[in-house]
Order: structure tokens, then sequence, then C-alpha cells
């Protein structure tokens, strides 16, 4: 009997992390964005089967047998894609034990992988997922050198199951704050990096590399003498000088944009993305012509630092009218707000003399983009043919800070959308006696 007990509590347990089943679904009479930087369009129609979009757009039917959900002239999206955040490192950033963030103290920097620290049940995901994100770019954020480790894509469904794809790119601060890690001055920074990548190099002509672990192998290869890299974040850094993992570089002023984009002469193979980039539109030509990602820092026009005297809400509008590929990105604080500073962008379309995005555009620096940029752009981030289910019902225009989330599906499964916000909420919102806490008695 107790054997029975143990067996039946161990599988209601694992039913309880394991992921629920895909559900076939069609949400019809929307205003469907299909996120790739088109129109919406009107009366459409959205088709998802076995966890993935079949069908979008206007005239889609309906096969026999799938489930219809009557959008009633609401507004329909792909799930957001938020680009270089912390979702799922830390549940409260002033308590040092629930924040995984930092490892200030550790002997490794390129080494460290996040992915084993994300926590599916950190509460930050909770209220993200019910502001329609769906999937995120986790990064490090702070080692005691220039390199902060290596950063994971997400899903924000509610099961265990979070990683997309760990180690899915390197993540090294430039600029100030890798000044300071550095020893003090750019000019150390740079001497940082490109010893670092050129050890890399050099490990991997002589046989090492990420995967390999050459630290534990009897045989590994013979490193110089003058190396400052130990081996560990050396071979972690080969597949970045590769081109195998993408380098995703923290800079803000021009004169460092240019440092970064300069690293490609060295090191050809570089996948390089650039991060925050406020003054990204005084080298856009530059950018463009190099072909280099970013994930700007949107609406960022209040410089707190030297390095963004250049700030100006128009940075993303002018940088995307130069040709550069620009995703909105840097959501360390409420990545929910996505929407907003998008729809913000379309705003400044309507400005005389500022730069922003049309509609379309500005969907697309949230969805599709970002997950091009990522390299998950077949995967994820529209509603084409063949992208998973990752489908957001919204009241109204999702660009409108007045619209909310109403319901929320990724790889065809439908999201809860409660968490602590929304419990409080329902909690205190129409007190019954005696329910308060007791601050709110007199």
């Amino acid at each position: 009997m107790i054997a029975r007990r143990l067996i039946a509590a161990a599988l209601l347990a694992s039913a309880a992390t394991a992921p629920a089943l895909a559900q076939d679904f069609a949400v019809t009479n929307a205003t469907v964005a299909i996120g790739d930087g088109s129109a919406p369009i009107a009366n459409g129609t959205v088709v998802v089967r076995g966890g993935k979009v079949v069908a979008a757009g206007a005239g889609v039917a309906v096969p026999a047998g799938v489930r219809v959900i009557d959008a009633q002239g609401k507004w329909v999206t792909p799930g957001l894609v938020v680009a270089v955040t912390d979702l799922g490192l830390r549940d409260v950033e002033a308590v040092d034990d629930s924040n995984d963030t930092e490892a200030g103290k550790s002997a490794f920097s390129a080494a460290l992988d996040i992915a084993a620290a994300i926590n599916p049940d950190d509460m930050p995901i909770q209220i993200s997922r019910a502001g329609g994100v769906t999937r995120a770019a986790v990064a490090p954020l702070d080692t005691g050198t220039i390199f902060a480790g290596q950063g994971a894509v997400i899903d924000l469904g509610a099961d265990s199951d979070a990683v997309t794809a760990a180690r899915a790119f390197q993540y090294v601060e430039l600029g100030e704050q890798g000044s300071r890690k550095a020893g003090g001055g750019r000019v150390a920074v740079q001497a940082a990096l490109r010893n670092a990548l050129a050890e890399a190099r050099e490990l991997a002509r002589r046989g090492g590399g990420q995967g390999a672990d050459p630290r534990l192998q009897d045989g590994a290869p013979e490193r110089p003498g003058d190396a400052l890299l130990n081996r560990f974040d050396a071979a972690a850094l080969v597949p970045v000088v590769q081109g195998r993992q993408p380098l995703y570089a923290h800079v803000e002023r021009a004169a460092d944009i240019r440092m970064a984009l300069n690293l490609k002469r060295e090191f050809p193979a570089l996948k390089l993305v650039l991060v925050g980039v406020t003054e990204g539109w005084m080298v856009a030509k530059e950018l463009a012509a190099a072909g280099v990602p970013v994930f700007a820092t949107p609406l960022n026009d209040l410089p707190d630092r030297f390095e963004q005297i250049g700030a100006t809400q128009s940075n993303v509008g002018r940088m995307a009218a130069a040709g550069v590929k620009v995703a909105l990105g840097a959501f360390f604080d409420q990545p929910r707000y996505a929407p907003q500073y998008a729809g913000n962008l379309v705003a400044l379309t309507r400005l005389p003399g500022a730069s922003g995005l049309d509609w379309g555009r500005a969907l697309a620096a949230i969805t599709s983009v970002p997950a091009e940029v990522l390299g998950q752009g077949d995967r994820f981030g529209s509603l084409k043919p063949g992208r998973a289910g990752d489908v957001v019902i919204w009241d109204g225009d999702p660009l409108e800070a007045s619209s909310g989330v109403l319901r929320v599906f990724i790889d065809g499964v439908e999201q809860p959308l409660a968490n602590h916000e929304t419990r409080l909420r329902d909690r205190y919102k129409v007190p019954t006696e005696g329910s308060l806490p007791k601050a709110y008695e007199w």
C-alpha cells in the first residue's frame, strides 16, 4: 500500500512539471499582425496545429474539427521576443540569495553557462508571460572580467523545460563598464579582448576547444606559458573566434562601436551583435556596411554616463533608415513594457524632425527581428507557417499602452496568466471586512 502511494505521488509530481500537450485551434475574426513587418490584417484568422502555425491571414479556412476561438475584433500577434534580459535569473534583485545574475568572485568568466541557473518558476517570468512575452534571450550581467559568460534562449511556458538553446551567445562588456573590469581605460579593454580571442584562436589551432573540455583529457594541448586566461575560459571562446557562437558586445558610444566593428578585421569569422548602441545613429552607415545587427536600448535620451552623450529618441529610427538590422533589446527592467517602447517609436514618426518606425516594423522589432538575430527566426517570432504556435490575443492594438493581454499560447499550449501581481490585485480590488493588512487599519 505504501509503495502504491509513493508511486502515485511520483506520478502526480511528474505530471505537474511535464509540459502540456499542444492543442489544435484557430483564432477567427481578429486583426492579425504577422510580425514580419507587414501591416495588420483586418478580419483575419490564425490556425495552429501540432504546436505550429499552419496559416495566418485573411480568407484562411478553418480545418474541420479544430477548436475555434472567436476573437470578436480583438488583435492577434506572435508572442513577444525580448532580447538581452535577466529573466529566470533572479526573483528579488535586492536579495543576493535569489540573484544569479552576478558571479564577480568566480574564478571563471567566459566559461560560465547560465542555462543551468534558469528558474522556470521565476516570478518575473510569470509577470512577463502575462504581458505577452513568450521567448527571451537571457544574458549574464557581471563577473570579475569583461566577459560575462554564455547566455541562453528560453521560452516562458509554465513548465520545467525553459531552455530553448543553451550557450546561445557569449556576452562581453566594452565601453565604460568594460574599462573598469579590464583595469581602467578603454586601451585596457581592447588589450584584454584581443588577447582573450587570440588565446582562444591559438588553443583551437592546437586542437582544444569547448565541448571537449580539454582540462579533463589526457594529452590536452599545451598552452603558452604567458597565457592569461584559464583553460576553461579560453576553451569557451573557441566557438566565438570560429564563428560558431555569436559575440554580444555591450557598447554605447560611437567610438566604442567602431572599435567593436574593427574586431572583424582581425577575427573575420566573428559573428558580432551589438547591445545598447545609444550612439548607433552616429555610425549607422558603418553598422549597415558591416552587416552587424543591434539590440538597441529604445528611447534613451537622458544620458547618465559620458558614453551616452549623443543619446536621442530617434536612434532606432535613424539606424533602421540606414539599413541596420535593429531589434529592441536590453530589457533588464520589465520586459513586458516592450510594446510600449515599440508604440512610442511609431508615435515618433508623427513628430516633425524625429525618426521612428512604422507600425509593422515596430512590432517586428520586438518579435521577428530579435528572433532572427538570435538565429531562431525560422522557429519563432512570427505567425508565418511552420513557426511555433506562440500566439497572443490582445483586447486592442498591442502597441497602445491601454491594451492588455487576454490569452497567451506557447508552442500551441495555452498558458496561465495569473501571478503574484494579479493575485494581489484581485485580493484587494474589492476587499471584504477584515481582509486588509494591518497597515490599512486605522
